[in-house]
Formats: structure tokens, sequence, C-alpha cells
């Protein structure tokens, strides 16, 4: 199948679904179908190739050597197929006897989801997406790897379209992740790590540009890691690096600031590169227990607020990154860029450290469930010595394609802000760079707009544009007043 054909066939699965789940909760139901249709019919290839190579031997065709995942008897897509009733059972009992077939790689990969229940998908609706999928092969020599994996990346994306508010918890738009990447630039060999990885995207977009680069994929082999707290989540990232042909990865499930899963002996494994977009401005985020971290990420100027985990992240993230090699790209909130109290005291340990390269600023609705601009801080644990002591400031404010629902950041806006972070140069209305000499003396505030001045082009905003500008500002100050009144908390005081 082609690409496009591909993502159709995918696409009217979803489609099936309609009327009996809502459509926040259709990624439960299809990725694991279609990746038990994968394995189902990759097994089927995988065995045939062994009987031909054995001369019609079925032990030999059998052996686990021959195949990448091990499916036990009665477990394939046609026993499930074969079924007339009780088939949200039927493949309950295939998933779990696939993940305890292969602990190491599947163990939990298919989810959770309420697949027994007939009010929501009565055996008749099963049938009809059973039968669906089951009308064009999913095998390798139908669909290679990557095209599947780019057809798995499309899905997530329409899923999160359809979903809206509710994807900003797992889908971070591939321009803005093709962003990021660039900017760190990992190489053949390096590891990464994404702490907050959601269903994959930063780490798929890792290989891809090692890819793009004449490099050899395989060298990130057993180099990849992520952890996402949501189950079904984690489960899709696996799924997503597994249909792309990644063989070796480590997607772990839990709470990363209450309970990271990477360590080495007393301390948090470290990386070349950590990248995130976590969730923004996280509340009851395990702030109780941060001022006595056994991990010293404290120790980066001390315990971010209850309500804002953002700084939280970000020093989790510096203490995961290699002492030399390691870089950092983490998406925040812009409030994070100015907030004081806790928040600025943190920023303020950071930027004297000199770990803090670049801050860019984002047009605003690009994410998704948020109208609010927002910004990448880049950081690095040694910068090149032509930057030791400076910051980089980027203004991308007015670099994105308004949208109906949400604006995007097109390819040459990505480029545009790529090549004024490469440059590393003041660039009117775009890109200043301060030392910080300056930001000392502007309290620590990496507030863009301090040091990028603004240029009067003549642009004239319709009113649409100013509405929306006028939303944005509103929430800045929603978000501000919030702050303020935790502060004043403190004090027995109120707003």
């Amino acid at each position: 199948m082609s690409l496009t054909e591909l993502e159709q066939y995918l696409a009217r699965a979803a489609d099936l679904l309609r009327g009996s789940i809502d459509q926040a909760d259709f990624k439960a139901y299809i990725f694991p179908l279609m990746f038990f249709k994968r394995i189902s019919d990759v097994y089927v290839e995988e065995y045939e190739s062994a009987l031909a190579e054995s001369d019609g031997d079925h032990e030999y065709a059998s052996f686990t050597e021959n195949h990448r995942f091990r499916i036990p008897q009665g477990s394939l897509w046609d026993d499930i197929r074969a079924r007339t009733e009780n088939i949200g059972q039927a493949l309950v009992t295939a998933f779990r006897a696939i993940e305890k077939a292969n602990p190491d790689v599947l163990y939990g990969i298919f989810g959770n989801a309420a697949w027994t229940n007939k009010e929501k998908l009565p055996d008749a609706k099963l049938r009809d997406l059973v039968e669906h999928f089951s009308s064009k092969s999913l095998s390798s020599a139908s669909v290679a790897p990557d095209v599947f994996g780019q057809a798995y990346e499309y899905l997530i994306k329409r899923f999160a379209d359809q979903s809206n508010k509710k994807a900003g918890e797992y889908y971070t738009p591939r321009s803005v992740v093709s962003l990021l990447v660039n900017i760190l630039d990992p190489q053949e060999g390096e590891t990464v790590y994404d702490p907050a990885c959601g269903t994959g995207g930063m780490l798929i977009e890792v290989i891809e540009h090692v890819k793009a680069a004449g490099g050899r994929p395989q060298t990130l082999w057993g180099r990849l890691y992520g952890q996402e707290k949501v189950l079904a989540t984690s489960a899709i990232a696996r799924m997503n690096l597994l249909l792309h042909g990644v063989e070796d990865f480590q997607i772990a499930r839990d709470d990363t600031l209450r309970s990271p899963a990477f360590f080495d002996g007393p301390r948090l494994a470290r990386f070349d590169c950590v990248i995130a977009n976590p969730p923004f401005s996280l509340k009851k985020w395990g702030e109780d227990a941060w001022a006595s971290d056994r991990w010293g990420r404290n120790e980066l100027g001390g315990v971010p607020p209850k309500g804002y985990a953002d700084w939280a992240w970000v020093q989790h993230m510096v203490t995961s990154a290699l002492p030399r090699s390691g870089r950092i790209a983490v998406v925040l909130p812009q409030g994070a860029l100015f907030r004081q109290g806790a928040e600025g005291r943190i920023r303020e340990h950071v930027l004297k450290a000199d770990l803090i390269e670049a801050v860019i600023g984002l047009a605003p609705n690009l994410f998704y469930g948020t109208g609010l601009a927002a910004s990448v801080l880049i950081l690095r644990k040694r910068k090149d010595d032509d930057r030791r002591g400076k910051v980089l400031f980027i203004n991308g404010e007015k670099l994105f394609k308004r949208g109906r629902n949400q604006n995007t950041l097109e390819p040459e806006h990505a480029e545009t802000l790529l090549k004024a972070y490469r440059s590393f140069d003041d660039e009117p209305g775009l890109a200043a760079v301060a030392s910080l000499t300056e930001i000392d003396a502007n309290g620590y505030n990496l507030n863009i707009p301090l040091y990028v001045e603004r240029v009067d082009t003549g642009e004239r905003i319709t009113v649409e544009q100013a509405l929306a500008d006028l939303e944005s500002a509103h929430a800045a100050a929603r978000e501000t007043l919030a702050v303020l009144e935790i502060e004043l908390a403190k004090w027995g005081m109120s707003a």
C-alpha cells in the first residue's frame, strides 16, 4: 500500500467507532488493533518464509528465533476473526497472551481499554472493525516500516485534531518537534531522553534527523529513553517506535517528577540530549518531597511553587544531562520566563550557572489545549567559548500560519528560527544577544520583549487577529494574577 492508501484505510477504521466511543478515546482502541493486526500478519509472513526455507517443517517454522515477536497458539488475528460472539473478551485474552509471551518488549502494550463493554462495543460493531482491518494485509511485504510509521504518526495527529484540548497531554505539533531536534542536532550513537514522551514523537524525530543527515539510525538502538505517566499514552509511544522499526529502546510508565525511572546508582542517569514538551504549569506535582529530593534536583535553585512545575522539569532535565556533551531543549509557557518568587530564584541560579543558551518565543495558539504563546528554552552543560556569558533571545511571535481553530508553525517559519539560533547574532525585530550582566540588570527576567525590540513594519493586523491577541493577553494576565495570589497567600494577604 502507498502511504495515502494506508492513511485512508486507518482513517476508515476510526470512523467505524463514531457514535460508540468518545473521539478523545479513539486512540485507545484503534492503535492496539492496528498493532495486533501488524504483528500478526508479520508473524504469518515469517512463518511462511521459515516453512519454505525448511521444506515444510512446521516445528522449525514455529521456532522463536524465526520471529520478531512470539504469538501463542490461538492468539493470531484470524483466531479473533473466526469469533462471532464475545469478541471483546477474545481480544483481551489474545492481548494478554501476547504480552505474557513477550514480557521484555510488549508487556502492557495493548493498554486497558474497555473491550468487553458491550454497551459501547457490541459484537456487531467489533465484527465490523475486525472485518475492516482484515480487508488488507499489513505484512512487511505489503507495508514497509517507514510507511507504516508515517501512517501511524498521521493517525496520532488526526486523533489530536479531533480531541483538541485533550491532545495537549500527548501530542506536540511535529514542526515544533523538528525545530527542537534540529537545534540539539543529535548524532549517531548519542543517548536521547524525553522525560515527558507522550506518544514518542520526539524520539521518532531524532531517528529521522540522524537518517536525514546520512547517519545510521541503528546506532541509536538501545540509546533512546522516554518516560510517560499515562498508561495508554506510554503504550502508544512503544507501538510508535516498534512500528517505525526501532528494535531496542526503553519507555517507562511512571510519574517522572515523583519517580524517575532511569538512574545510575545514587544519581539520575545522564544523556547527551534531553528534550521534552512537559505539561504546562502542572499542579500538585510533588513539591512536598522536592526539598529533600534524593536525586539532588533541588540543588539548582530550590523548590518550584506548588501550582507551577515548569522549572521542576527544567531542574530534572538539567540534572539528567551529561556534564560535557549534555544539551537540553524544553517547551515552557512564557509565564515561566518572568514569574517571580520561587521560580525567579531558580531562574537566577540557572542563569548564574551559565546554563541557558537561548530563549525562543513561539507564536500563540500553536499547541493543542492552550491559546497561550509558548517558549523554548535551550540549555547546555558546556557552552561554546564564544557563547559563554551570553543568552540569545528570539522573538517568533509573528512566525505562524493562522488557522481556524489553531495556528501552525510552517517549515519556513521553523527554518527562520533555526537560522537565527545558529547565527547567534542580533537581528532587528527577530533576535538579540544579551550578556548575563544585562539580564542581571533586568532582575533575571527572561521576558523576550525586554531584549528584542519590535520593529514597526507598517503592517496592520485584522480584527480577528487583534481579538486572538487580546484573548492571549487576558490568559497571560490570569496566569500572572494566580501567581500573585499564591505569593500573597503566603503572607496572609489577598489580591
